[in-house]
């Protein structure tokens, strides 16, 4: 799986409202220590859906950083 991390709780929140709307799989996860987000949150999203939610990501202005699982699969 595939992490954004966020500087702030609101950016997280709203990084899953978007992919909500736009029907991505996608969820608010503790982020682990070692993707440095800044505000305890990711978003867990499926790697098909990455394109799609970094574009409507952008296009809301949400700042987000890219954390790929050691243990994904």
């Amino acid at each position: 799986m595939i992490l954004l991390t966020f500087e702030t709780t609101h950016d997280a929140l709203l990084a899953e409202q978007k992919a909500g709307e736009r029907r991505l799989g996608a969820q608010v996860v503790p982020a682990p220590a070692a993707a440095g987000a800044k505000c305890g949150l990711a978003l867990e999203c499926l790697p098909e859906d990455m394109a799609a939610l970094t574009d409507v990501l952008g296009q809301a202005g949400v700042r987000y950083g890219v954390f790929v699982r050691s243990d994904a699969v």
